[in-house]
């Protein structure tokens, strides 16, 4: 997605719906300072999050073998099984950056409106 995002020039995109399964993945649990990493058959639940051609901001649930569930924060290395069938709205007007936020100090998504020089012709 991040090499997708940069060759396309993508100013803002959101991911609607994924379907699909992962063999390896990488979750950030909440409020831990590194990733997991798992090998296995993981069952995509849920994936969301914001794309821009400098960033993503992904969060999954996977399900395993046995049906539990898990979930984060989607970082790192993962890699698709059997498929990932990924349906993505990307917004031609906005602009996704992300800006240091003073409360907690961590980039927060900021959407602006592109300015009409930047605006892709159809």
């Amino acid at each position: 997605l991040k090499k997708w995002a940069r060759d396309h020039h993508i100013g803002a995109a959101s991911i609607l719906s994924v379907a699909g399964s992962l063999k390896k993945c990488s979750l950030r649990f909440a409020d831990q300072p590194k990733a997991t990493v798992k090998e296995g058959r993981f069952e995509i639940v849920s994936l969301s999050g914001m794309i821009d051609e400098n960033s993503l901001h992904l969060h999954s649930s996977l399900s395993l073998p046995d049906g539990s569930t898990i979930g984060g924060h989607l970082t790192g290395e993962n890699i698709i099984y059997t498929t990932a069938e990924i349906a993505i709205a990307e917004y031609p007007d906005l602009v996704f950056t992300r800006e240091k936020d003073s409360t907690y100090g961590y980039s927060e998504l900021t959407v602006k409106k592109k300015t009409s020089s930047a605006l892709k012709s159809p």
